[in-house]
């Protein structure tokens, strides 16, 4: 499928942020108004979240990232592809574009890095808004993901033969299909073996113990956590999500026990793909109600 027809799905003006050693930050910044920033998972990008764009940048600031080595930013091959290295260039995008009062919006690995970045400088977020992920160390393994971790066959089997990113256009989806242009669109950064090097790298930086650094990174992050617990939260979780299942949401739940949930029975880790009319309405009325409310408290 030709490029033309995926970017039909895609007409955002690309910007970069530009870091250390050449490497550039792509993000789309559409609309004006109160900021929402969406957060991506691996292994999609900023494509992910193309329809909440579209549904919000008549009335917000909807801004969408590519973490570096996916989408449309820089994919340098040696690189500390790290989550400590990812909430960093988040929270130096945030700095550069000078935002406050974000409405933050995360998914999968975007849920570690966004609430990681979130919660280092919680004065800045206005409300959460969580999409089927995790920011705590991991309550169990999927074997699909133990799988790939085996010395060099599992970085051959998902940087050689795409059995990561190729699978999850499958493997994500409960209610329907991906669309042919969907797949596509979110294939389409993925294309050979140096392309597919952070998707390697986040498969990676799953702590299977407590040996690992991430394990205890993760659960910095969950502590931190409490540094939130003053702002709206929405939970929106598809039921059927093998890899952040709804062990997660109770977590979350536990986590932030004022929060407005949102199950989908029928609808996988794609969520916002698989459930798209379901979660943009649930996103949109609660964005507006606590634009609301934030308001209303400021007397305005």
């Amino acid at each position: 499928m030709t490029d033309e027809l995926w970017r039909g799905e895609y007409p955002f003006q690309s910007n970069f942020l530009e870091l250390d050693e050449g490497n550039r930050l792509h993000y789309v910044d559409e609309g004006s108004g109160s900021p929402v920033l969406m957060v991506h998972g691996n292994p999609t990008w900023s494509f992910y979240y193309r329809h909440l764009v579209q549904s919000l940048q008549d009335r917000y600031r909807a801004i969408a990232v590519d973490h570096v080595g996916c989408g449309l930013s820089s994919k340098p091959q040696r690189y500390p592809y790290t989550l400590t290295q990812h909430i960093q260039n988040l929270t130096l995008l945030v700095e550069h574009l000078e935002l406050d009062g974000v409405h933050l919006v995360v998914h999968d690995w975007g849920g570690p890095i966004g609430l990681g970045m979130a919660a280092k400088c919680p004065e800045k977020i206005r409300s959460l808004t969580i999409l089927n992920t995790g920011a705590f160390p991991p309550l169990y393994i999927p074997w699909r993901i133990f799988a790939l971790r085996f010395p060099w066959l599992g970085s051959l089997a998902i940087r050689r033969f795409n059995l990561f990113a190729g699978p999850a256009t499958r493997m994500t989806m409960n209610r329907n299909k991906l669309s042919g242009i969907a797949k596509a669109g979110l294939l389409a950064p993925y294309k050979g073996y140096a392309n597919r090097v952070a998707i390697d790298a986040f498969v990676k930086d799953i702590p299977f113990s407590k040996s690992h650094h991430v394990y205890h990174e993760l659960a910095q992050i969950e502590k931190n956590l409490g540094h939130l617990a003053d702002k709206p939260v929405q939970l929106i979780w598809g039921m059927q999500d093998w890899c952040f299942s709804p062990t997660c949401l109770s977590k979350f739940q536990e986590l932030f026990p004022a929060a407005n949930v949102l199950k989908i029975a029928d609808a996988g880790h794609y969520v916002l793909e698989d459930a798209k009319e379901d979660v943009l309405a649930s996103i949109s009325t609660f964005l507006d109600t606590t634009a609301t409310s934030v308001s209303m408290a400021n007397g305005e």
